[in-house]
């Protein structure tokens, strides 16, 4: 596919701030590590040995994701920036960091057990989407992971004083009726009140 407005935007300056913005302080990591805690366990029968996180940023999950299960951990990060941390900071090899998108990764047909997106499918056009899934669906073996923000019907939410950067729907609806030979392992709610997330809705699937 083209390099779309929204890759080109997170490649950017902006993708720079966010990335300065975020933070892997100890508070935050046992947060994310609590996200993923039902996720991993859901897995308990037949846990993956890779992980590759889609839209990695500064690897909060994959610090996490350390502290939980001792699968190798890979990232595809479209930012410059981000990934130079992800290297930097030590989060997972220099060779397993990769350059590249949702829908477009430099690894093989089912490389990956399990692989997830979070707060990154947000931010795909609709027109974008379905490819973006396709190529998660190519590159995992055997489950995909999606954490992102919930509604019932398709609808643009500004994001930071722009337009057309952030897209909310029921991911996981998207997920099973793109995918047929997916089966859903489980879901869960992650509620800001009690987290310290913003509201995210989890699915985890099976090829």
């Amino acid at each position: 596919m083209t390099e779309s407005d929204q890759l080109r935007f997170w490649r950017a300056q902006f993708g720079n701030e966010y990335t300065r913005r975020g933070t892997h302080a100890a508070a935050h990591l046992r947060e994310r590590a609590a996200l993923w805690a039902p996720i991993i366990a859901a897995l308990a029968g037949a846990p993956p040995t890779s992980i590759l996180e889609v839209g990695a940023n500064i690897g909060n999950n994959l610090r996490a994701l350390r502290q939980l299960t001792d699968a190798e951990l890979f990232a595809v990060e479209p930012n410059a920036m981000a990934r130079d941390l992800l290297i930097t900071d030590q989060v997972i090899p220099a060779a397993n960091v990769h350059d590249g998108h949702a829908a477009a990764m430099d690894l093989p047909d089912a490389a990956i057990d399990l692989v997830f997106t979070s707060g990154v499918l947000i931010h795909v056009h609709p027109d974008d989407l379905a490819e973006s899934c396709r190529e998660i669906h190519r590159v995992a073996s055997r489950y995909i992971a999606c954490i992102e923000y919930f509604a019932d019907q398709p609808r643009e939410v500004p994001y930071r004083g722009h337009a057309e950067r952030l897209f909310t729907r029921d991911f996981g609806s998207f997920w099973l009726d793109l995918f047929p030979d997916l089966e859903t392992v489980d879901y869960g709610f992650i509620w800001k009140r009690l987290t310290g997330h913003d509201n995210l809705t989890w699915w985890l699937f099976r090829k």
